[in-house]
Order: C-alpha cells, then structure tokens, then sequence
C-alpha cells in the first residue's frame, strides 16, 4: 500500500505530536516542520495529500501564503486549538482555508482529509466483485522516492486532459501501469483501455489490428473486424513499443493523430475516431530518429508530455514497499505469501536489477513457491544475491518488528491503563511515558471490531468503514488474531 503523505507544520510541540500519532495511526506517512525548518520541505509539497499548518507559528501568514503558490492544488488546512483566545490573523482568515479545531475526533478528522483530497484529484475507479474491488492503478506506482513521487504527480497533472503521453523507461520498470493509471483518473475511465504491443505483431497484420477490416480485404479476412482504434473509442489507446512500430505503419499513424480519421483495411469508407493515444517504449527515440527507423515528425506528434519512469537502481529506497505491494497481492489472488527480513531487505537494495520491477516480482513469486509463509533470509536468496554485502548487524537479523518490540522494557503505565483513564484517548503522555506500539495496536483492533460488529462481519463492508483494502483489513484480523 502507498503512505499517502501530510505535511505538519506547527510549533506547538505537543499539539503536533498527538496529531502525528493519530495520522499515522490513519496509516498516514507524516512529515513534521516548524516555522524554522519548513522551507526544507518545499521541494517536494506537490507530492502531498494535504498539508497542515498550526494556528500561532511564527510567520503563519508567509509560510501560508508559499504553500499556496508552491503547492498550487494541495489542501491547506489551519489547524487550533479549541480553546484558543488568539483571533486569526486577517491574512490567513479567508474562507477558502478550512480550520480543524484540536483536539479532534477521528471521524472528524476523516472527514475533513477526505472531503479534501477527494475535491483536489481524480478519483480510482472500483470495479471487480463486491470482495475483491479494483484499485486505480495509481496505487500500485509504489514508492517514496523523489523519481517516482515526480511520475505521480505528473500523471494527476496531466490525467485530466486529452494531451498525448509518450511514457519513457527500460523494460519492467512498469510503463503500463502509468498507462491505467492515466486511464483511470482520467475523463474517460468509463471507456475502455485498449492495450497494443507494436512490437510483438508482424508488420503485414499491424495495420488490421490497430485499424480492423473488411470481409475479403486479404487473405483469411472471412469476416469483417474492428481494429483497436475502434474498440477504444471514447476511452484510451495504449501503443506499447511504439519504437518497434515498422516505418510504412508510421506514415498511417502520423495521419490519424494528425486527422484524426482512419480506414479500415480493404475499405474507403472515413471512420472519425476520439481516442486519447498513450505510447511507451524503451528505446531511445532521438536516436532511433538518427539511423533512420522512427520518423521524426512521429515522434514530435507523440512527445506532448513525456514522462520517464526511472529503473529500479535509481530508487533501492522504494524496494520494501514494492516488496509488500508484490505480497500482498500474491495473497490477495491466492497465489501465496512470502516474508523478507531485514539483512535479505538490504541485499535486494544493493541489486542492479536490470529486469526491474518485473525482475523483481519474478523473485518475489520465486521466493513464495521455494519458502511458502516463511521468512526468508540472506542465504535463502538467489546464487546471484550472495555477493552482496550484508550491512553490519544485520548478518543473523531474522526477527520481525514485533519480535523486536516484544524485547523492550514494559513501562510503567500501559496502554489498557492510558486508553482507560483517557476520555478521548487524546491527551498529555504521562510522566512515566507510554508502549506508543501497544497504545496503538489496541486502538486499531478496538475500531476493527467495531467495523466488523456495525458490518454483522462482512470483512469487504468494514475495510470500506475504515478506508482500507480488503486485504489489508485480512492481514490485519490474522496479525492481531481476531475472527472473522
């Protein structure tokens, strides 16, 4: 799953604290900043979801007024607390800022980020079975790289338009995927999307298959058939390997982009078509433009708004989140489960992966078969993997976090004691401190049952209560060993 990320930005220590813990708790990745160290935050505020500013920072009005020309569609949203006496500042008062007063509920709080990021994007499209909903493809661009958070926000960027895309980047690094996510957040995602590999289609039948024909046109045409322009009216055509594409195919491509009108094969009849075209290839085109084998006209037609996916050696940081997305839908399609752990983790970041991401969902698949539900280390990977150098202290790592956290100290006051004393379950920590974990795993089983109970136990019906997957919500039940 993707952390959507929220930017903090408040001076008030504790205030920003309990906020913190209550969004990543929402399974949030929250940054936090003060009004002296915000600015190392600029660069990336167009990744966010929804940006939070405390009421009473230094320099409110200024650092307000930079997050909305910086940050252009991402949610600001004015944080105070409820008994505040200090009026707000005539420049940050305008409506269109929303104000969440502290302490909040959680269903408030909810509500508020929703509201929000739901009116600044595109939303997924579900489809699929009433257990198994279809997410945009959006969320399987996972990552929190700079590179990949950039293909992100390019991707809502341009969604909305009919602007062609020409999607860039070595084999497996996932250009069809930013295909349908295009597609998905798009004005047409109720039309179809219509994938064609150029180059895995001899040139003779290329021209059929992406204009259709007519009985008799040649040899074996019994019949008449539409071509995929045809079949992606209204919605997206994908051409991938558009480098592949022979150059007589090129000629009679340039001019439906051009025109926007084609015929069938055998037919002189005008068919008028309204597709959105999104190419990918892996090849270089300007020099493919130079041995001339790609027609440079083609490739201005094309080129309106690339974008580039970077290749997995780029960004090792992004590994244990893709890693987890392979997992988890492994699991969700019943084709098994797999855990790494922290020293096998490392190793695979060091890898060079040329195959990329399909390089490495092949592994993972790989590793599901050989050690089913087991928890693989170093040795378990791969001859090729054994070369690697295994960060220091983490030779003989095989605990999980939960081991980990069942090592430490119990502390004075616990979680059922905290929650128990606590009406909100909002308030100051302790003198004598508190398990944050426990605190936190306590609360979430507590909110699962009572989305299960209010869902007479249908697990599809409570993950859409709590704003989760379905197979989020499964690993979760079997984690805290809760019934169904």
């Amino acid at each position: 799953m993707v952390l959507s990320r929220i930017l903090l930005v408040d001076d008030n220590k504790t205030r920003s604290q309990q906020l913190e813990t209550v969004l990543q708790f929402m399974e949030f990745q929250v940054e936090t900043a003060t009004s002296l160290n915000y600015e190392a935050r600029v660069d990336s505020l167009d990744a966010l979801l929804v940006i939070f500013l405390g009421h009473g920072i230094a320099k409110q009005a200024a650092i307000l007024r930079a997050f909305e020309e910086l940050a252009h569609n991402t949610p600001i949203i004015l944080l105070i607390d409820k008994s505040s006496t200090h009026p707000m500042p005539a420049a940050v008062s305008d409506p269109v800022f929303p104000i969440l007063e502290w302490p909040a509920t959680y269903p408030d709080l909810k509500r508020i980020i929703d509201k929000l990021s739901d009116s600044s994007m595109p939303q997924p499209i579900h489809q699929g079975t009433r257990d198994e909903p279809r997410f945009s493809a959006i969320d399987r661009l996972q990552g929190n790289s700079r590179t990949i958070a950039n293909v992100r926000k390019l991707i809502h960027q341009v969604a909305g338009s009919d602007a062609t895309v020409l999607i860039l980047g070595e084999s497996g690094t996932g250009k069809e995927v930013v295909a349908r996510a295009l597609h998905d957040l798009s004005n047409r995602r109720s039309k179809l999307f219509v994938p064609i590999n150029c180059g895995a289609i001899p040139g003779e039948l290329l021209e059929s298959e992406l204009f259709g024909h007519e009985k008799g046109a040649f040899t074996g045409a019994l019949s008449a058939r539409q071509g995929r322009f045809e079949m992606a009216e209204g919605g997206t055509l994908f051409l991938d390997e558009i480098g592949d594409m022979p150059m007589t195919m090129q000629v009679k491509l340039l001019r439906v982009l051009q025109e926007r009108t084609f015929e069938r094969v055998g037919s002189n009849k005008t068919i008028h078509c309204d597709v959105r075209i999104v190419a990918a290839t892996h090849r270089f085109l300007e020099d493919e433009i130079k041995s001339h084998r790609f027609r440079e006209d083609l490739f201005y037609r094309l080129n309106v708004f690339p974008i580039e996916m970077p290749p997995l050696r780029e960004r090792p940081e992004d590994i244990p989140l893709l890693v987890a997305d392979l997992v988890a839908r492994m699991q969700a399609s019943n084709r098994g489960s797999v855990r790494l752990n922290n020293a096998a983790m490392a190793v695979l970041m060091q890898h060079e992966w040329p195959g990329n991401i399909r390089e490495l969902a092949n592994l993972i698949e790989r590793l599901a078969i050989i050690y089913p539900k087991e928890l693989v280390d170093v040795t378990g990977l791969p001859e090729k993997f054994q070369n690697y150098n295994v960060p220091e202290g983490m030779a003989d790592n095989t605990k999980t976090d939960d081991d980990e956290d069942e090592l430490e100290g119990a502390l004075a006051v616990t979680a059922e004691e905290f929650i128990g004393n606590s009406a909100t379950g909002l308030t100051q920590l302790p003198k004598q401190g508190i398990d944050l974990k426990e605190y936190l795993n306590i609360m979430e089983i507590d909110l699962i049952r009572q989305a299960l109970e209010e869902c007479n136990g249908v697990v599809a019906h409570a993950a859409k209560r709590l704003n989760m997957r379905r197979t989020t919500l499964v690993e979760k039940l079997r984690k805290y060993e809760l019934p169904r």
